[in-house]
């Protein structure tokens, strides 16, 4: 193979492919709303696509309709290694989020072809269906089918709000792919993404050399009391279920308190009914979100968690019920793969540190069928699933270099 010390991505080109995609689906704040299987999502997979082949890409998918553009290897037999992420945004998303990953991994490509360089294993670039769950619910659909936490029957029934089942929409866009999710063979995979959390800014570090990803719960619970007239019915004889849910909201956040500083909880939705000024609430729902990289510690903060819940139910007066919605064990990534990282940003001279992601990503699930890494790099105040969302031109060049440099690395080292 060619001598490849020397070798780097074009930032410019992958800073202008970022700010192209950014157009699909760019709102009026700067943003994206670009929702998984939507026709803006078809048009970004088009771009995908074609952009792909021109390096001399070969693109499919799957039954998933996740995409895959492969370059051919020295040894084209050999499973491939995979750098992936995805297209999808969230409704009020950011330029950044997901993309990096497919946008690196096409510098990637481009880099190895001008620099005229073969690879003994052949590279595969993914762009993962659905991985934020802002339409289809649970998040990390796809790859999740791909790495055999969900059987397809059940992700391609998940229906948005308009009750389109997520089946439907891979139809209409025509991304239903001949092959089985889950199918494909895969060497090894890599995960480009700024870090969604302001660690690495706030410490002046280019790196983080993702060690794995928390364990993530999530639940919704419904409180019941009793619509009553808020001018008549008095205090002492009120089944306010907002009264009990608001304080079980702040219990929520005291477990995770408890647990500092890993320790993590967030109420995101708060549905409220009659939703009347003048009628105490009878019904509340809400969505709570519980995290920590250790799985045992998490179990804790679950307990602990309903331990609560049902006190306050009591307490308040009120019937209260917890559903789980989600689980995500704790993640430990490849040591090789993880070494791979460390050493190519060490080479390059950029300053680096060990993290946790505290955010869920596709490598999570493709983790169980493969050695996966991933690469983070800084974004503006931590800020994501936000349109104000930045990442630093220099960074995004940084993190593109570095995962090249990992996959050349694990080319060399990875078993035939």
């Amino acid at each position: 193979m060619v001598a490849q010390s020397n070798i780097v991505v074009d930032g410019a080109a992958l800073w202008s492919d970022l700010m192209e995609t950014a157009q699909f689906g760019a709102t009026a704040k700067g943003g994206i709303c670009r929702l998984a299987l939507s026709g803006e999502d078809a048009k970004v997979r088009a771009w995908f696509k074609s952009t792909c082949e021109a390096l001399g890409c070969v693109v499919s998918c799957d039954s998933m309709g996740n995409q895959f553009a492969r370059r051919m290897g020295e040894e084209d037999g050999l499973a491939p290694i995979m750098i992936g992420s995805h297209l999808d945004t969230q409704p009020t998303g950011g330029k950044f989020d997901g993309i990096l990953g497919v946008m690196g991994g096409i510098a990637v490509l481009r880099a190895l072809r001008d620099a005229g360089l073969s690879t003994r294993h052949p590279i595969e670039i993914i762009n993962w269906t659905n991985e934020e769950g802002a339409r289809f619910t649970p998040p990390m659909l796809a790859s999740g089918v791909f790495g055999g936490v969900f059987t397809q029957e059940f992700a391609q029934s998940r229906a948005d709000r308009a009750g389109v089942r997520l089946g439907e929409a891979l139809e209409e866009i025509g991304y239903v792919g001949a092959e089985v999710c889950g199918e494909h063979p895969a060497a090894a995979y890599f995960e480009l993404h700024i870090e969604q959390g302001p660690v690495l800014e706030t410490e002046k570090r280019t790196i983080g050399v993702v060690q794995g990803v928390q364990g993530m719960r999530w639940y919704n619970v419904t409180v019941k009391g009793q619509d009553a007239h808020a001018g008549t019915t008095p205090m002492t004889m009120r089944s306010d279920a907002l009264w009990g849910a608001a304080r079980m909201i702040d219990a929520v956040h005291q477990v995770a308190m408890d647990h500092a500083p890993d320790g993590l909880g967030t109420v995101g939705i708060i549905d409220c009914l009659p939703g009347s000024s003048n009628v105490v609430p009878g019904e509340v729902q809400f969505t709570v979100d519980l995290r920590h990289p250790s799985d045992s510690v998490l179990e804790k903060m679950e307990e602990k968690f309903r331990q609560c819940m049902n006190y306050l139910a009591t307490q308040c007066g009120v019937e209260m019920d917890i559903t789980p919605t989600w689980v995500s064990a704790a993640v430990h990534f490849d040591p090789l793969c993880v070494e791979c990282v460390r050493e190519s940003a060490q080479a390059l001279g950029y300053p680096l540190r060990d993290i946790v992601s505290g955010a869920g990503h596709d490598a999570v699930y493709v983790a169980q069928v493969a050695p996966t890494a991933m690469i983070f790099v800084p974004c503006w105040k931590g800020i994501s699933h936000n349109e104000a969302e930045s990442a630093e031109p220099e960074h995004v060049t940084a993190g593109a270099n570095v995962l090249l440099h990992a996959i050349l690395a694990a080319d060399a080292r990875l078993d035939a």
